[in-house]
C-alpha cells in the first residue's frame, strides 16, 4: 500500500483544528496536509507536527489575506504583484513546516493571457524558491467553475513550459475520474510528472472506499509503477472520520 497521508483541512472537522494532528497520528497517519493553515501561528502548528510526529507534506497557496476569497492568482493577468507578495509568505509558512509541497493555486481565468501569465509566474515562483517543490492541480469545471486549470493534458504542457525541475503535478484523482471519465489512463498518461497524490470518493468526494473507481486496486497499481510520494485523503468523510478509515487500513 501506499504511504497515507492526512487532509487536516476535511478529515477529523468534529475536532478543532489543532486537536486534529493528535487525532491523524492516533489513527495511523504519518503525514497531513492542510490546505490553507494560516489563521493559527506557525509555531503552534509546527509544535503540533513534532509533538505527534507527523510529516506536513503539502499546503497551498494563497496566504493568510485568502479569508475563504479567490482560489489564488497564478493566472490572474494584472495580479502579478499580489501573485509575487502572495507567494512570498506562502514559501515562509512552508519553509516553517519543511513542508514537501507548496501548491500554486491558479484562481479563475480563460484564454492565452491568462496562459501566459501563469506560465511567467510559475517560473518566478519556481526561481524564487528552488529548495521548494511546487506543484499545480488540475480541477474539475462542476466542483469549481472557471478555475483556470482543468485538464490534466493542459497541466503536462504547462510544466513542460515552464521547465523548471522544482515544478510538478499533483495528481487528485476524484478530479481525474471527474474530467476524464478514466483515472487509470489517465495515471499512466501522467504519473512520470506526479508529485503529489489526493483521493475522495466518487461522486461525492466521500470516502475512497466505495463508489465508481476501485481504490484498492488502484492504489496496488501505483505502488506497481514505482510512486514514493505521499497519497493524501482529501475527501468529506460520511460520520465520524475514524469510522471510515477502512480504506487506509488495506
Amino acid at each position: 500500500m501506499p504511504k497515507f497521508a492526512a487532509n487536516l483541512t476535511l478529515l477529523f472537522k468534529e475536532l478543532p483544528f489543532l486537536d486534529r494532528f493528535e487525532a491523524a497520528a492516533t489513527a495511523g497517519f504519518a503525514a497531513v496536509e492542510v490546505l490553507f493553515p494560516y489563521d493559527d501561528a506557525a509555531s503552534e502548528i509546527t509544535r503540533r507536527l513534532t509533538a505527534n510526529n507527523l510529516k506536513m507534506v503539502l499546503i497551498n497557496t494563497p496566504p493568510p489575506n485568502w479569508a475563504g476569497g479567490d482560489r489564488g492568482f497564478g493566472a490572474i493577468a494584472g495580479g502579478q504583484a499580489r501573485f509575487q507578495h502572495d507567494f512570498r509568505r506562502a514559501v515562509r509558512f512552508a519553509q516553517a513546516f519543511d513542508a514537501t509541497h507548496l501548491h500554486i493555486m491558479a484562481g479563475k481565468a480563460q484564454g492565452q493571457v491568462a496562459h501566459q501569465t501563469f506560465v511567467e509566474n510559475l517560473r518566478w515562483a519556481a526561481k524564487q524558491a528552488p529548495a521548494q517543490s511546487l506543484t499545480i492541480e488540475p480541477i474539475n469545471a462542476q466542483d469549481m467553475p472557471g478555475y483556470f486549470l482543468n485538464d490534466f493534458d493542459q497541466a503536462a504542457a504547462i510544466i513542460a513550459e515552464v521547465g523548471a525541475p522544482n515544478l510538478g503535478l499533483q495528481f487528485d484523482a476524484y478530479h481525474a475520474e471527474k474530467i476524464t471519465g478514466d483515472l487509470w489512463s489517465t495515471w499512466d498518461t501522467h504519473k512520470a510528472i506526479t508529485r503529489h497524490i489526493q483521493v475522495g470518493g466518487l461522486p461525492d468526494r466521500r470516502e475512497p472506499i466505495r463508489g465508481d473507481v476501485d481504490f484498492p486496486a488502484w492504489f496496488r497499481k501505483v505502488d506497481a509503477d514505482g510512486y514514493a510520494g505521499w497519497v493524501s485523503g482529501e475527501y468529506h468523510p460520511t460520520a465520524q472520520t475514524e469510522a471510515g478509515l477502512i480504506w487506509m487500513r488495506g
